[in-house]
C-alpha cells in the first residue's frame, strides 16, 4: 500500500507542486490540497486543510511549497501536532526528520530548482526518525 502524503502551495509554488506530484505520484498516494494554479492566492487558506490531514492521520507526511517557504511553514506549525521544517537542502531535510521528527517540509520555490526540490523531498520521505535521545526533545516542542 502507497504511503499518503499531503501537498499544498501557494501560487509562487504551484509549479513545483505539480512536477513534485508528477514525480512522486507511482510511489505514494497525494492528496492536493491547491491551489490549482498561478492566479494569486493566501497560503494559509491551502496550508492549514493540509496541515489538519497530517495532524489528525489522514496523511502521513506533508509537503508545502511557497516562494520563500517561511509563509507556508510557519502556518503549517500553528497546528500543535505538526512539525514543519523549512528545507532548503536535502541535509537538512534528513536532519529535521532525524533529531526533530518533523512530518512535513516546506520548499522555497524562488531559491532552489525543482530538480533539487525534489531531492530535499525524497530525502524527506525516506529519512526517519531516529528516536533515542531526540524524543524527549520532540516531546517539549509543543506548548499547550
Amino acid at each position: 500500500m502507497k504511503r499518503k502524503i499531503a501537498i499544498a502551495a501557494d501560487h509562487a509554488g504551484f509549479e513545483y507542486k505539480e512536477y513534485l506530484k508528477q514525480q512522486l505520484q507511482d510511489e505514494f498516494e497525494i492528496q492536493d490540497f491547491g491551489t490549482h494554479s498561478l492566479e494569486s492566492v493566501d497560503y494559509p487558506d491551502f496550508v492549514h486543510p493540509a496541515a489538519s490531514s497530517v495532524e489528525n492521520g489522514d496523511n502521513e507526511l506533508g509537503i508545502l511549497v511557497c516562494g520563500s517557504g517561511q509563509g507556508v511553514q510557519l502556518s503549517a506549525n500553528k497546528h500543535q501536532g505538526i512539525r514543519c521544517a523549512l528545507s532548503w537542502m536535502p541535509e537538512i531535510a534528513a536532519l529535521s526528520k532525524q533529531h526533530n521528527n518533523a512530518n512535513m517540509v516546506a520548499l522555497p520555490a524562488r531559491f532552489v530548482a525543482k530538480e533539487y526540490a525534489l531531492e530535499i523531498v525524497k530525502t524527506f520521505l525516506n529519512t526517519e526518525f531516529e528516536g533515542g535521545r531526540h524524543q524527549n526533545r520532540v516531546d517539549k516542542i509543543a506548548f499547550c
